[in-house]
């Protein structure tokens, strides 16, 4: 996975150790299964339009399916009853193919975080997080089936990439998310989805149009889209430098959050092997552009490994090449890691990690160590999928 958070971080397992060097450009050849069929949240309002009018119905019956689909979170053509019967379950049946299927749900935390496995068309998996606090509720998105980062600490890195989500199969996600919230299904009441974030299985950047054309409508007014603020969406990244200066040129002012997890080359083209390509020097440019570009402070995500990462002079190396490029743009996020199960690395004692912090606080850089929810139920991102397929 791109981006290391709450229920999403991840652990190698010892099979896998000896695959720490595997070369990017053999993850990166994995074979592409059936594209999702088209549904109605990978079209624009116009799309909508000329597909219902396409169906033989009138332009306004788009209108009455969004305000179903995006306000009242529903595809089911038995509530949509300002339609006529015939014409709901014709326009469903066309506009609304089925593409999530769950398969299994975890939940930990008195049910306040639950993690649900889902097959979608062509029968490959993928997993989502949702996440309810005490004053918000957020979930966590899948962009891909699968990563080709080759992240080896990553249990979704080590399945290797099978495809890219559409934008609907993404959307559909945080339908289904928000729909559960609602509903009243995760204590404490009915209530909204606030935040989204883009930290689940695969990197976005490496599915740029699917992973904007879902933020688009995120953010879109109700009931063209689910009315949420940019601000409460976050997409991470492990580094795709040309995609990370894309975003900063989008004027939507999203969270960029970057998955760094090393300040020196030599151990983070280990641990993030896309850094061959874009060193970290390069990935701390572009983050920084974002910053310039859009005034919204970056988010840097840092597992914290030990004995692998979590070195004192690594806390101050890293204050050092952020202060270098001035202040006040951006905040730290170190993650105890989350092993899979059998791993050969786990988080860093709690001492260690103390003094990691700390190192980061006297550069003067916010630093806050991130809640690590979801831990005990196989909270890493693509430990569900990889039993799945085992």
């Amino acid at each position: 996975m791109a981006g290391q958070q709450t229920a999403a971080t991840t652990g190698l397992t010892a099979a896998q150790s000896a695959g720490l060097k595997t070369p990017l450009a053999l993850t990166m050849a994995a074979p592409k299964r059936g594209k999702a069929p088209r549904h109605f949240s990978d079209m624009t309002p116009e799309e909508r339009v000329e597909a219902v009018t396409a169906l033989g119905e009138k332009p306004f019956r788009a209108k009455q399916l969004a305000n179903h689909y995006f306000t009242h979170l529903t595809a089911d053509p038995a509530d949509m009853l300002d339609l006529p019967k015939a014409s709901r379950d014709h326009l469903v049946s066309q506009l609304f193919p089925e593409l999530l299927t769950k398969v299994r749900t975890m939940e930990a935390d008195g049910g306040t975080t639950v993690k649900t496995l889902w097959h979608l068309h062509d029968k490959v998996k993928v997993e989502s997080v949702l996440m309810r606090y005490t004053n918000r509720s957020t979930l966590c998105v899948s962009s891909q089936v699968g990563c080709g980062m080759a992240c080896p600490f990553c249990a979704t890195g080590q399945l290797g990439l099978t495809r890219n989500l559409s934008t609907a199969e993404i959307v559909e996600q945080v339908r289904l998310a928000a729909k559960s919230l609602a509903d009243g299904e995760i204590p404490g009441g009915p209530t909204r989805l606030n935040n989204l974030v883009f930290m689940g299985m695969g990197e976005p950047m490496a599915n740029y149009k699917a992973v904007m054309g879902t933020v688009r409508q995120a953010i879109a007014p109700t009931p063209d889209g689910f009315g949420m603020s940019a601000r409460n969406i976050t997409v991470s990244t492990v580094g795709l430098v040309p995609a990370m200066l894309k975003l900063a040129k989008e004027g939507i002012p999203v969270t960029l959050a970057l998955s760094l997890h090393a300040p020196d080359d030599e151990l983070r083209s280990d641990l993030v092997p896309i850094n061959t390509r874009w060193s970290v020097d390069e990935v701390l440019d572009a983050a920084r552009n974002y910053f310039e570009v859009t005034g919204r402070r970056v988010s840097i995500e840092y597992a914290l490994i030990r004995d692998m990462n979590d070195h004192a002079w690594r806390a101050d190396l890293l204050g050092e090449k952020l202060t270098a490029r001035g202040r006040g743009w951006v905040h730290v996020n170190p993650i105890p890691l989350n092993p899979t199960p059998g791993s050969i690395w786990t988080a860093s004692d709690p001492a260690v990690e103390a003094e990691f912090v700390a190192r980061l606080r006297g550069h003067g850089i916010p630093t806050t160590v991130r809640d690590t929810r979801g831990s005990d139920i196989d909270g890493a991102c693509g430990q569900l999928a990889a039993e799945e397929a085992s």
